[in-house]
């Protein structure tokens, strides 16, 4: 667990003279200066990440956890854990609405088997992975091990360092997991100290008496295991998820090789509360790129101090929120490298009128 507390703790902040020079060329394009809002702030921060004179957005891979959780045992999601193997084939088969989406901006989808309880078919777009067939139910013991907690952080920096190496310029975060709505509630009310009465949604879509009771299994879970629940690992360790600690570490290790990374809904946001948590300037590397209909994700977003690119009010999970926000930065790339300044412009109008006059 320190080699994590060591890795959080060397990443460096971005580098303020690129963000100040993005920002530079984008008041000097031919509109009025801010005229595209937050969409010019998206962007300095998309060059000084990538630290380029024009960037690029080309290669795009979206990389979804999948894993089981034992506190489904406890009868706090609609669905059975079945549910996570089916949808997984249904990834890898292509017919998901991630993969629509996907398709339309031209984006690569990997699944990560980290923790599915049930056997996956080898294919190209599945990475096996798993840790367990499902996390302990966290209800009654700690959710995994400290040893499974490293090979789940370990998993994700893994995933991002094979993308960082075969040149992907941005990723997006997305996950699969039948209960893990409850899994991230329990995190982040870990996390943020809340009770999780304000943290906890209707995930897959519970009536309000399912609500009640996935509050109060959180509820009992948290004040089992209070004495252990001291830092984000810990509480990981013993209320979270594989995939959960998975895009930890993967957003850690975005941080650390400079590479843009979109986050998907309230479960993503869970594993960058640890992440932030260990780190703050995890967050000079992330885009958020919506807000979710769960409740929790809210704390969160207020917590990071951060704005999505895009408020939907969708619940889905998959990195389907996370892959419509690519498309919002893909377009501000196109903008940022294609829109002339007033200087090329006139430069350009200039020789336009010396080839008239011969």
């Amino acid at each position: 667990m320190q080699q994590w507390i060591i890795r959080s703790q060397n990443i460096p902040p971005l580098n303020k003279e690129w963000y100040l020079k993005a920002q530079q060329r984008l008041d000097q394009q031919t509109r009025p200066q801010r005229s595209l809002g937050r969409l010019e702030d998206a962007m300095a921060k998309f060059v000084a990440i990538q630290q380029k004179e024009r960037p690029q957005l080309e290669k795009k891979r979206i990389l979804i956890f999948a894993g089981d959780h034992g506190v489904e045992k406890e009868g706090v999601s609609l669905y059975p854990r079945e549910v996570t193997k089916a949808m997984v084939l249904n990834f890898i088969n292509g017919g998901a609405t991630i993969n629509a989406l996907a398709r339309q901006i031209s984006a690569e989808v990997k699944v990560i088997d980290v923790g599915v309880d049930g056997d996956l078919p080898g294919h190209d777009s599945l990475v096996q992975a798993k840790i367990g067939r499902g996390t302990k139910n966290f209800k009654i013991e700690p959710a995994m091990s400290e040893e499974e907690l490293d090979k789940a952080l370990g998993v994700g920096w893994r995933m991002v360092e094979e993308s960082k190496n075969e040149k992907f310029d941005i990723l997006a975060l997305g996950e699969m997991g039948i209960a893990n709505t409850t899994a991230a509630s329990a995190v982040i009310a870990g996390c943020l100290k809340v009770s999780p009465f304000l943290v906890t949604g209707r995930g897959t879509g519970v009536d309000d008496k399912g609500l009640r009771h996935k509050i109060e299994v959180i509820e009992e879970s948290i004040k089992r295991h209070a004495a252990y629940l001291d830092s984000p690992l810990r509480i990981l360790q013993y209320v979270g998820g594989y995939e959960i600690a998975a895009m930890t570490g993967a957003i850690l290790a975005c941080a650390h090789f400079f590479l843009p990374v979109v986050l998907d809904g309230v479960v993503v946001s869970a594993a960058a509360l640890c992440a932030f948590q260990l780190n703050p300037v995890v967050l000079d590397y992330v885009f958020v790129g919506h807000e979710s209909e769960e409740r929790a994700h809210r704390f969160v977003l207020e917590k990071f101090d951060q704005k999505p690119l895009l408020r939907l009010s969708m619940r889905l999970g998959e990195a389907s929120g996370a892959a419509l926000a690519i498309g919002i930065l893909e377009a501000g790339v196109h903008i940022y490298n294609e829109v002339a300044t007033f200087e090329e412009a006139r430069v350009a109008n200039k020789k336009e009128s010396e080839s008239y006059s011969h």
